[in-house]
């Protein structure tokens, strides 16, 4: 709960601290003294944005501070998430300097609005006349339901499952998109996969064909000189073979007179043995030499098309179209192995929607079972607020998957007899729709540990028998929970537990706003001047005990 209040430099308050207590605190004061700063100040413990042009004084810096017991709270879980330093005695703080600038501190640690607004959540509630806004949410009026049915088990289950299923669903439209893109590239790719596969290419090929085409395209000078060659060579008894024959058989005649001799008429017979090879592999090639133009036109054609594909890839061997075509290769399979995926996912989509729809529908009827309770319900409570003919309705469509459900709630609600329920923001004026919201509180807090309840101003609208037994379910919430009221009603300033005063005061340049504790006759003063006016009569002062005897007697 909250045990400490401090305020320096905000607004009109120049320096205000209370120690609220458990129970039921009650504050009050004359218009204009600062109930609402207080308000708006306590906000901005909460996480909401401050307004830079709070401070008092603008050379000094403004300080908001607040300190909760949170020791039975099990809050441990959230600070040790949020590397946050626990301290049963909680210290929320918020300042704003001079030039504007906010900081926020949990335990002088500094943090983010975005902290101050999780653990906020878990340690107060303000309620004032704007909130009567979200009535009309459909988001909002199925968080009651859920709360007073206490469906957070199974709704956390359909959350996470929701949450799995909208997972999966962003990751198939990822997927979607990139196998789109893929395949506008794959259609070319298959292309130019295809043209490499139907080409054939062989890693040596390129050298073999370009030396025979060059053989074949000069076939006829190649065999010319060929044959001429032949002639010099092999040409009768003139020939260079036989020359050559003659010359060892002269050299074989002297061999014997010198080692010389025998070593160059060896060498002439080696160069004979030579000679006469290379003209027999000339007659060889002499017959292989053809002029074929049907072969030079095959040649030709399977060179330009590996010349083509080494020009359309950019490359120059044939080793490089081999690569392009084993990569292309490789990304179809992968476009392959991405369907099989997409398919997968849409196999777990599927089941995951299921177990979706499963879970949703289990939410959906336990919704349901508390339709005419949670009305039968609320309408006695209004019943008591001075609202005896009201009528509150709850409609259900079944909708596509949400973060909530499967359900579209609407309230459809009716102030006097014989009107037809319509929904809520179209025919409940101001003070209904008040005290449609208090009820809301008031049966929420039976079913939700909330630690402080802040009520600003509920009571606009009510006065006599309303205003106690509006008062007297206050109180009855403040049994479980701390709550504290910001009212101008004599009913509830007599039933509170506490009673707090807030008070202006005005010197010769400015107004600064205070607050003190009433008690005993103090307090009885106040609640006579409500009643009576800045100066309460006997019979004021009268009213002001009986209205405490009475409302005393309630809680009898």
């Amino acid at each position: 709960m909250l045990s400490n209040l401090l305020i320096k430099n905000y607004a009109l308050i120049q320096h205000l601290e209370m120690q609220p207590a458990s129970g039921l605190n009650i504050i009050t004061g004359e218009t204009g003294a600062g109930k609402s700063i207080m308000v708006g100040a306590i906000g901005l413990l909460m996480g909401k944005r401050a307004d830079t042009k709070v401070l008092l004084q603008k050379e000094h810096k403004c300080i908001i501070e607040g300190t909760f017991n949170i020791k039975n709270y099990a809050l441990q879980w959230l600070f040790l998430q949020n590397n946050w330093e626990y301290d049963p005695q909680t210290i929320i703080r918020r300042e704003i300097n001079t030039s504007g600038k906010s900081r926020a501190f949990i335990n002088d640690s500094p943090v983010n609005l975005e902290s101050l607004r999780s653990l906020g959540v878990h340690l107060l509630d303000i309620h004032s006349q704007n909130d009567t806004l979200q009535l009309g949410a459909r988001e909002f009026q199925l968080n009651v339901l859920d709360v007073y049915g206490q469906n957070q088990a199974v709704l956390t289950k359909y959350q996470r499952t929701y949450d799995r299923w909208v997972s999966l669903k962003k990751e198939q439209q990822e997927l979607l998109i990139k196998s789109r893109e893929q395949q506008k590239e794959s259609d070319y790719n298959k292309f130019l996969l295809e043209e490499l596969r139907t080409a054939a290419l062989d890693p040596s090929e390129q050298e073999t064909l370009e030396d025979s085409l060059q053989l074949m395209e000069h076939a006829e000078e190649i065999k010319l000189q060929i044959q001429n060659s032949l002639e010099i060579l092999d040409h009768g008894d003139y020939g260079a073979n036989e020359q050559l024959a003659a010359a060892t058989h002269m050299l074989s005649k002297i061999r014997d007179y010198s080692s010389q001799y025998q070593a160059l008429q060896a060498r002439l017979e080696s160069s004979l043995i030579e000679l006469k090879d290379i003209v027999e592999e000339l007659r060889m090639l002499d017959q292989e030499v053809e002029h074929d133009p049907a072969e030079i036109e095959t040649l030709k054609s399977r060179l330009d098309t590996i010349y083509r594909l080494q020009k359309k890839h950019a490359v120059n061997t044939i080793r490089d179209l081999v690569e392009i075509k084993e990569n292309l290769s490789r990304e179809s399979e992968q476009l392959v192995h991405l369907d099989d995926t997409l398919k997968e996912i849409e196999q777990q989509i599927r089941e995951v929607k299921s177990k979706l729809m499963e879970v949703g529908t289990q939410l959906s009827n336990s919704r349901k079972q508390v339709f005419q309770s949670f009305t039968q319900k609320m309408e006695d409570l209004l019943g008591k607020l001075g609202m005896p003919e009201s009528r509150l309705s709850i409609s259900c469509q079944q909708t596509d998957p949400g973060s909530n459900g499967l359900d579209d709630i609407q309230w459809t609600f009716s102030a006097n007899k014989g009107i037809v329920p319509q929904p809520i923001s179209k025919v409940a004026s101001g003070g209904e729709l008040s005290r449609l919201l208090f009820c809301v509180k008031y049966l929420m807090a039976d079913k939700v540990s909330l630690p402080t309840i802040l009520f600003d101003e509920i009571d606009s609208g009510i006065s006599g028998e309303v205003a106690l037994q509006m008062v007297e379910m206050m109180h009855e919430m403040s049994g479980n929970h701390q709550v504290l009221t910001i009212s101008h009603l004599p009913q509830f300033a007599a039933r509170g537990d506490h009673h707090y005063y807030v008070y202006k005061e005005s010197d010769v340049d400015t107004t600064t706003s205070g607050i003190r504790k009433l008690e005993g006759a103090e307090r009885v003063k106040e609640i006579a001047k409500m009643l009576g006016g800045d100066n309460p009569s006997e019979i004021a002062f009268a009213n002001a005990k009986e209205l405490m005897g009475t409302v005393r007697a309630l809680e009898h």
